[in-house]
């Protein structure tokens, strides 16, 4: 199936160190639907926590549609994530026991159904990402000094 990017969560592999990640649907109304295919999401500041078997993703801002009237709902309202229950008790397990997260690392179209990737990792401290920040800088520098060289 063809997939489409919409929005991704820019903090995501920032302040996070994901670990694994996991596809899930999102239920949305017919309005929110329209916004998101005209690109009006937001993933920034956005998590999950799984309640009473169930995941739920807070945080993620759809605009309201333009011509949506009465239809339209809250654009922070909290929305349920689809996945299978051994999806759930696995997530269920990482979080618990290991103590991690669950962060939207993405919002796509695959096909015609709107699907959310989930990451499962561990909130990254100051110096790891001062540590991320120091390789890329090095990478930079070393591609730089071969292309010179090359030339």
């Amino acid at each position: 199936m063809e997939t489409k990017l919409i929005a991704k969560n820019p903090n995501a592999y920032h302040n996070y160190d994901i670990k694994d990640t996991i596809e899930a649907g999102i239920e949305l109304s017919g309005t929110e639907i329209k916004s998101i295919r005209n690109g009006k999401i937001n993933l920034k500041d956005s998590y999950a926590i799984i309640k009473n078997g169930e995941v739920f993703v807070y945080g993620i801002h759809i605009s309201p549609y333009e011509f949506g009237n009465i239809f339209n709902r809250d654009p922070l309202r909290t929305r349920k994530l689809l996945l299978h229950k051994h999806e759930i008790n696995k997530l269920f397990g990482l979080v618990q026991q290991q103590s991690l997260s669950l962060v939207p690392i993405s919002v796509y179209f695959k096909g015609s159904k709107v699907k959310i990737q989930l990451g499962v990792g561990r909130g990254k401290k100051l110096f790891d990402k001062r540590e991320d920040i120091a390789k890329k800088d090095a990478e930079i520098k070393i591609k730089r000094a071969l292309k010179e060289k090359n030339y």
